[in-house]
């Protein structure tokens, strides 16, 4: 079982955007249930940008112009992988492959750099290869940290892919 442990345990801002992006993030995905996150974003300034696997940002798209179309994509995927018979504890593997320590903030706004490197393995003998990056926006709005948007879906380590 992987260490669940927040590493930011004297740093309340910090410790509350890993739980936010980890620990809740993935819950709520395992779950397919959208309910558990819908809170964590400020839906008039959200925009999701996905990178298409590219380093390269001219073919970076608009991928959700509007929180709406975020969570239809997410929740397809979290369906998507609700079908799939896994070998191993599919929420255990998630956390085993995802890491975050590098977040910077600067007043009320921050960006979390959260990398996803491992393998789920499959009951069927196959593997899903997670390997891919992520920089979330976040704006503390009335106290708590919420998100305004992302870059994702990048190549992890980057430098490794062009479109």
């Amino acid at each position: 079982m992987p260490d669940l442990t927040n590493p930011f345990p004297n740093d309340p801002d910090r410790r509350e955007i890993w739980t936010m992006l980890v620990e809740r993030d993935i819950a709520a995905f395992v779950a397919a249930d959208w309910s558990m996150v819908a809170d964590d974003f400020i839906e008039a300034q959200f925009l999701g940008i996905d990178g298409r696997a590219s380093d390269n940002p001219d073919s970076w798209r608009v991928g959700f112009p509007t929180l709406s179309a975020y969570r239809d994509e997410w929740l397809r995927q979290a369906a998507e992988s609700a079908k799939v018979q896994y070998a191993e504890d599919r929420s255990a593997g998630i956390h085993r492959a995802t890491t975050l320590l590098h977040i910077e903030i600067e007043g009320d706004v921050a960006i979390a750099h959260k990398k996803f490197d491992g393998v789920l393995l499959r009951a069927d003998g196959g593997k899903d290869v997670m390997n891919w990056q992520t920089l979330y926006f976040c704006r503390k709005q009335a106290g708590r940290w919420k998100l305004t948007g992302f870059v994702g879906y990048l190549p992890f380590p980057m430098g490794t892919r062009k479109a």
